[in-house]
């Protein structure tokens, strides 16, 4: 079978401004791979990530140099896992089931895709903003707070509780907080009685997690990538963060979530600011997740059309002409 392989760059404004404690943004800019053999055509979006050393023209070139493989698991052992080989890999998913007349769901082996609850992303900011745009959300009940190292993050963890008492809640520190502040700020998130607490160290330094108590379950992010990282975790984190960009693709990213189980982590599916494009395939992994972090389209300006259905935080399955 031969493959043509095109690709395209695509910017989304984000609605006001997306903040971590790395730094902001206000658009979204995404890598759209699309494979056809003239009949059938299959579509996946990644987003480069310069945390990981990743731009626009590096995904492109690793894209067009990769050519368009026919193969996921011959393109997983061909190209590293990361933005360029999410998007190709999705694209091959949504190829296979065009052609084929099935789902993709299907092909996971997942007959078909139930409806799941994702969180709502509130920015970094000020204790007082934070708990302004947790009010504003108060028809979502689930929130994932960026936090950005220090006190003041345990009083945006009171803000927002006193803002909410209603909602669950999960933060995520991007790497912020220091060893010194770890016992202090994980105690302030079980007074507000978080559920998860994402990369709260940096990946270079999480050793220091397995000496200390979890009140509060850690899910690591930035620390696991592949299905390879997982078992060197166990003694650090209760739980891992599965976004297709890291992974690398569906393909991966279905191995890394079996591989969380086997080791008796939990899982959340997580995702990069992105239309509803970089989320459906990602939809397959939450069947069996924890926790979804899929809100990308919510924190846009505007999504694609067609794109997914999401009300009060719960992501309808895709129709098949956006992916899958």
């Amino acid at each position: 079978m031969s493959l043509q392989l095109h690709c395209s760059v695509e910017s989304w404004p984000i609605a006001g401004t997306f903040a971590i404690s790395r730094g902001s943004k206000r658009q979204a800019h995404v890598v759209v791979a699309t494979v056809t053999d003239g009949r059938a055509s299959g579509r996946g979006e990644c987003v480069p990530y310069a945390r990981y050393g990743e731009t626009v023209d590096s995904v492109l070139e690793t894209l067009r140099s990769g050519g368009p493989a026919t193969n996921r698991q011959h393109l997983r052992r061909s190209m590293p896992a990361g933005a360029a080989r999410n998007a190709l890999d999705c694209a091959l998913w949504d190829f296979e089931a065009k052609a084929s007349g099935r789902t993709a769901a299907s092909l996971a082996g997942q007959p078909s895709l139930a409806p799941v609850l994702t969180c709502y992303t509130l920015s970094l900011a000020e204790p007082a903003e934070m708990a302004a745009k947790a009010r504003d959300a108060r028809h979502l009940p689930l929130l994932k707070l960026k936090l950005g190292g220090g006190p003041d993050d345990a009083a945006r963890l009171a803000a927002v509780r006193t803002a909410r008492p209603d909602a669950r809640l999960v933060i995520d520190a991007n790497e912020a907080w220091s060893p010194g502040d770890l016992a202090f700020l994980m105690r302030a998130a079980h007074e507000a009685n978080v559920e998860l607490i994402e990369q709260p160290l940096p990946a270079g330094q999480d050793a220091a997690l397995a000496s200390l108590p979890h009140p509060v379950p850690i899910c690591a992010d930035e620390s696991a990538h592949t299905s390879a990282h997982i078992a060197a975790l166990r003694d650090r984190y209760d739980a891992v963060n599965i976004k297709l960009d890291k992974a690398g693709g569906l393909t991966e990213a279905l191995d890394m979530a079996d591989a969380a189980r086997r080791s008796g982590m939990k899982v959340i599916v997580g995702c990069m600011v992105a239309t509803s494009l970089a989320m459906a395939p990602a939809l397959i992994v939450a069947q069996q997740a924890d926790w979804v972090d899929l809100d990308g389209p919510l924190l846009l300006a505007r999504d694609r059309v067609p794109g997914l259905s999401i009300k009060d935080g719960i992501i309808t399955p895709p129709s098949r002409d956006l992916w899958g």
